[in-house]
């Protein structure tokens, strides 16, 4: 079984006073890669979240958010009262130098120290231990929802993987029609080649003989097909064997030899007819290839 690194997951709950809502969303990425859009009361546990998410998720680009909503008698905002007296005594002192009314508007005189700088700000209270846990336990249910998402998606790729992988198999069988074919051809051109030889000069039996099995072994692929049912059979037990830690590189790579073997086939054909089937199975392999990107 292979695993998606396509995600979503959703948590809600309550830690103390506060409501927190968290989603964990991913897409494929080398390596895992963390993008969070948390609470500033959440800060000091950013290495313990990466490490939490990173141990569940393995790989991906993950992007995780946690909004966390005050409730009840908590205190959001704290006012400097002390600074806002400063404030207050400063444009008092302006106001009677230029002989200014203030005490007509008293509302716009609050309002506006409520405006300086620093006299409103939020209240960055710790977070307690007991809350943190409670809220660590929501982003390993988002995580956890997200790896059986990753899972459900993972189903549809493997089908997908296996049909292209069972396609490269089945043109590879359609090859063997068109091989009497094609070594007939080669027998009358290197007979054609042989009459025309001997007719113009003496030849070196030898050295004819040496050239005649370089360039049969030249024109021979049944070793190359040969790896290449190897390596699909390969590639069809890594994505059933049920390990998901870093099977998508493995796949990539085996794919990689099939793309060898596919190459060198033909290469060698001189076959009309085969270099179509090739041409099929470069797509099918170019398909496959797609999909692994995605795997786990």
């Amino acid at each position: 079984m292979i695993f998606s690194m396509t995600g979503y997951g959703r948590a809600e709950g309550r830690a103390g006073n506060r409501q927190v809502i968290v989603e964990v969303k991913s897409l494929n990425g080398k390596q895992f890669e963390l993008n969070s859009r948390i609470t500033p009361l959440l800060k000091a546990y950013e290495a313990d979240i990466r490490n939490e998410l990173m141990r569940i998720l393995k790989r991906g680009t993950v992007d995780l958010s946690v909004t966390v909503k005050q409730e009840g008698a908590g205190k959001p905002m704290q006012v400097n009262a002390d600074l806002a007296r400063y404030y207050y005594q400063a444009m008092s002192g302006i106001a009677a130098e230029l002989k200014l009314e203030m005490d007509g508007h008293p509302e716009h005189v609050l309002a506006t120290l409520m405006r300086m700088p620093e006299v409103v700000a939020a209240d960055m209270d710790t977070l307690p231990e007991p809350e943190w846990l409670e809220i660590r336990q929501l982003i390993t249910e988002a995580a956890e929802r997200l790896s059986v998402h990753r899972e459900e998606e993972g189903k549809a790729i493997e089908k997908d993987l296996l049909a292209n992988i069972n396609g490269i198999e089945a043109l590879l069988k359609e090859v063997e029609q068109y091989e009497p074919a094609r070594i007939e051809r080669i027998r009358q051109r290197i007979n054609g080649s042989l009459a025309e030889w001997t007719d113009k000069e003496r030849i070196d039996m030898n050295r004819l003989e040496q050239e005649l099995i370089y360039y049969i072994e030249k024109i021979d692929f049944s070793e190359e097909k040969q790896r290449l049912r190897t390596h699909c059979t390969y590639f069809a037990e890594l994505a059933g064997n049920g390990q998901a830690d870093g099977i998508g590189k493995k796949l990539g790579f085996v794919l990689q030899e099939i793309g060898r073997e596919i190459n060198t086939l033909g290469s060698k054909a001189n076959d009309a007819d085969i270099q179509k089937i090739v041409v099929n199975m470069k797509d099918n392999l170019e398909k496959a290839k797609e999909q692994v990107l995605n795997v786990l």
